[in-house]
């Protein structure tokens, strides 16, 4: 069975809607032969990630950057996981009230020092999320599942 982490910080209505739809996608009846685990960006662990066959990241866009919880994740797993986890591939949410450019540049920052591969690119929802962005949450989820599907 492989395994679909999904790191998130959840502080919001808005986001609880946007995780919502990203696991109902990632667990979709139609993928077999994925775990999908959820963890919160405060509480995932560098064994989290290595167990990992894939990783769905999902944040609020703090005055225009990572939230700090997503932000002390990588921290904590940068090193641990540096070497192990080149070209794992992940997906990732992204939500604020308005401009989300740095936040995006922070992770695509990130993602590049780990040597992470994107498997679409990321959701990024301003304002409250309507039917087509929670759709496209669903779309994100289940593409990084069936990714791993056997």
């Amino acid at each position: 069975m492989r395994k679909l982490l999904i790191v998130h910080h959840t502080p919001s209505p808005a986001l609880q809607a946007m995780y919502e739809a990203v696991r109902s996608g990632a667990t979709t009846d139609e993928i077999e032969g994925v775990e999908v685990v959820s963890r919160p960006a405060l509480t995932a662990s560098p064994v989290d990630v290595l167990e990992a066959d894939a990783c769905l990241l999902g944040t609020p866009v703090n005055l225009g950057y990572l939230s700090g919880a997503l932000k002390h994740f990588f921290d904590q797993v940068y090193y641990p996981c540096l070497e192990a986890t080149v070209r794992l591939p992940y997906g990732a949410y992204l939500h604020g009230n308005n401009d989300a450019t740095g936040a995006l540049r922070a992770l695509e920052s990130i993602t590049t020092g780990l040597k992470w591969r994107s498997v679409l690119p990321p959701v990024v929802i301003t304002g409250e999320p309507g039917k087509t962005d929670l759709e496209a949450c669903w779309d994100l989820g289940a593409t990084v599942a069936a990714s791993l599907a056997t």
